[in-house]
Formats: C-alpha cells, sequence, structure tokens
C-alpha cells in the first residue's frame, strides 16, 4: 500500500515508529505536514494539494492531528474521504473524541462509566454545580485541551470560582467535574485497536502533581486490565467510532470511570512500559481494514423514500420480548444488529429470540419501524428506554422546579 501519515512532527517518537513499521511490511510510506495541504472542493472531483501541488494518488491515511489543529486537519482528513481513500481514524470520531464535553455526551447513551461533569456558563449557577457535585476538590478541564494541559484541581470553591472565571473570561469552555479522590494521581492508559486492547498501562503522577500523563513527569507501568475496565475502554472506543484509540480511566469505588479518548494516541510511554508492539499492531490492522471504508449507514440508507434506520431498546414487558425475528414477521424491516450486554449479533437469522434490554439496529419502511419502536410511559415514541441513576433528579422533578 502506498500510505499517508498525516503529522506536523515528523520526528517524533510514534510518527517515526509508524513510518518504520509500514515500511518494514512492505508497505510506501510519506510523513506529509497537515497544514501544507490546500483542499479543492469542487462538485464530482474532491482534490487535494500538497505544497501546490496536486497531490499524488494515496491507498491509506494514517491521521495524527494535533490538538491545536483539530478543525483544519479534520477537514483534510474528511477531503481524503472524499476521494475514496481508506482513513485510519474518520474526520467526524477525531472531532468528537477531541471535544471532551462532545465526546462524555456520547458515552452517556451506553453503558460506559464516567465521572459526574457539569458544563456551566452562567456564574451564578457554578455554586449550585459545585455543590451538586458533592463539593470541593473539583476537577476543572479545557474542552479541548491535551496531554494535561487545562486540567487544574480546585481543593476549594473559592480557587475553583477563580480559575473557571479567569479561563471563561479567555473565551475557553470549560468543565466541571466530581473528583475521583480514591484515583489521585494515577489512571489507566488502554490501547484499543480494532476492537481490542493491545497494551494497557497505569500511570503515576509524581511528587505533589495530580496528573499522571507521562508527558508531565509521570511514571508508567504495565497492568493487566479486569474485565470490567477492558469492556469499557473497547466500548468507549467503539461508541466514538475509533478504530485506533487511547482510552484513559480513573480506578474508582464504582468501577472504571472513562475520563478522555485519545484518537492520537502516543506510543512511546505504552510501548516502554508494555514492551509490546503497538505500531505492529495498528498497522497490522489497517491492513485488514483497508477494504473496508468507514460506511455511514443512516446516510446511505436513508435516501430511498418512507425508509429509515432506527435504533432502539426493548423495554421490560415489551411485546417483542421473548419471540425470534419469525415469529414476528418483520417482513418490511431488516434487522442489522442486536447488542445485548457486551455481546453484539450481527444480522442475526430469523431464529434469534429478542429479550429485554436488547438493543436493537434496524432499517425498513418507516410506518413500520413506528410500530416497532416502544412507548414510554406517557405513551410518547420513545428511540431508548431512559435508564435512571441514583441520586439524580427526574424529568418530572425537574419540571417543577421551572
Amino acid at each position: 500500500m502506498k500510505i499517508v501519515i498525516l503529522s506536523r512532527a515528523p520526528d517524533s517518537y510514534s510518527t517515526r515508529r509508524l513510518k518504520e513499521t509500514c515500511v518494514a511490511r512492505g508497505h510506501r510510506a510519506r510523513v506529509l505536514d497537515t497544514l501544507r495541504f490546500s483542499i479543492s472542493v469542487e462538485q464530482g472531483r474532491p482534490r487535494l494539494f500538497y505544497r501546490d501541488k496536486r497531490l499524488s494518488r494515496y491507498d491509506a491515511v494514517i491521521p495524527r492531528i494535533g490538538a491545536s489543529i483539530t478543525f483544519y486537519g479534520t477537514a483534510v482528513v474528511r477531503q481524503f474521504e472524499q476521494m475514496g481513500v481508506f482513513t485510519l481514524a474518520s474526520a467526524q470520531a477525531i472531532s468528537c473524541s477531541r471535544d471532551k464535553l462532545r465526546a462524555l455526551q456520547v458515552l452517556t447513551r451506553h453503558r460506559v462509566g464516567i465521572p459526574h461533569t457539569l458544563f456551566v456558563r452562567d456564574r451564578a449557577a457554578l455554586l449550585p454545580a459545585i455543590e451538586r457535585l458533592g463539593g470541593a476538590p473539583v476537577v476543572i478541564k479545557v474542552v479541548e485541551g491535551t496531554q494535561g494541559m487545562g486540567v487544574i484541581l480546585a481543593e476549594t470553591i473559592q480557587v475553583a470560582e477563580a480559575v473557571i472565571e479567569t479561563l471563561q473570561g479567555a473565551r475557553q469552555n470549560v468543565l466541571i467535574q466530581r473528583f475521583v479522590k480514591e484515583s489521585r494521581g494515577r489512571d489507566i492508559r488502554a490501547l484499543v485497536v480494532g476492537g481490542e486492547v493491545v497494551a494497557a498501562m497505569r500511570r503515576v503522577a509524581q511528587g505533589d502533581e495530580f496528573r499522571s500523563n507521562v508527558h508531565l513527569g509521570g511514571k508508567t507501568e504495565r497492568v493487566e486490565l479486569d474485565p470490567e475496565y477492558e469492556r469499557s475502554a473497547i466500548l468507549a472506543a467503539q461508541v466514538l467510532g475509533l478504530r485506533v484509540a487511547g482510552v484513559d480511566m480513573l480506578e474508582s469505588d464504582e468501577g472504571p470511570q472513562v475520563i478522555e479518548v485519545n484518537s492520537s494516541p502516543g506510543l512511546q510511554g505504552i510501548e516502554t512500559a508494555t514492551g509490546i508492539d503497538v505500531a505492529g499492531a495498528i498497522v497490522g490492522h489497517m491492513e485488514e481494514e483497508f477494504l473496508l471504508p468507514e460506511v455511514d449507514i443512516k446516510q446511505r440508507l436513508t435516501l430511498e423514500k418512507g425508509y429509515r434506520v432506527a435504533e432502539f431498546e426493548i423495554p421490560a414487558g415489551s411485546p417483542l420480548a421473548g419471540h425470534t425475528l419469525a415469529e414476528l414477521g418483520l417482513a418490511d424491516v431488516t434487522v442489522l444488529s442486536v447488542q445485548r450486554g457486551t455481546e453484539v449479533i450481527s444480522n442475526p437469522r430469523g431464529s434469534a429470540r429478542l429479550e429485554a434490554g436488547d438493543e436493537v439496529l434496524a432499517y425498513g419502511r418507516l410506518l413500520r419501524l413506528k410500530e416497532l419502536i416502544p412507548r414510554d410511559p406517557d405513551g410518547r415514541r420513545s428511540r431508548r428506554r431512559r435508564r435512571s441513576e441514583p441520586g439524580l433528579e427526574t424529568d418530572r422533578e425537574d419540571a417543577g422546579q421551572e
């Protein structure tokens, strides 16, 4: 294959390892500076120019997009996608994972543990927000920070208020997050490639530093993940649409708490700590997936009028539960997959039996899909059953306070 590695740091450890691995496996690889591209948007002729010369044809792209150039970098990746070039990470997945708030919002719909997080703009709402998190200390994060930058531990409410006001005054969007004290100064980094954890390490902060990032002096050690941590890392990467991801998790009393999913994880720390050839796993996965580019299934399958893609959960007591697909007689509907806990049943046959709690992805005639989507207690159609969480107010209570 002819491969381009998008990177502004050709001499960095990760970029060098990826290029060396590509070449060692018989591929032609070039490192190209992301900001040197020009994008030509023209109907039927999407093109890229590099240093004012039209880019030759490439088979695959490995994006290493830094946080400071996310917008332009994802635009370049998106252009490669429009040109039919395989990209190891899609532009949409990179954008979603880079925005901490957006990523956490997406993860809330799935069985992935995350620290309780609040996003506040109104100064008058700061104190009530911190109180809802259990009071100080709290962690304050810049939405698009990386490598531990823009992450501050506020030990008191007064410090939290001052930090948030300063950051907001500098036009920074910030998150307020519950401090998981039992995981202070340490976290887990799991490297997910192609739906499996290929390496994992524990990072431990040094001295009084509470951030454990390697770039900030954190020490690393190889770790064998418990099944629950492994499942959380894999699911977080899959939910955000990332084939390759560094998933950071806190070790809390409530189990794994995902705090960040990195679309361009550094390789030096984890390869050094584990002795595992992570670069080889990444390139090997790219070779396997080369003929299977990203497809937006909802976009492709809803072009025909009257047909839609729907995703819904089967609640307890649903007439669908306990029946096979054949018994339900879904003539106008094709069930694409059924997720049952951590198990995914792809392209299920007629003998597949649905159970309460299953999450169904289906394609078919709109009117028939509407009949299948369960109703909530108020009689409204609900794509997914709302899962109650201990300690959170209900919608009805919230409405009463307005």
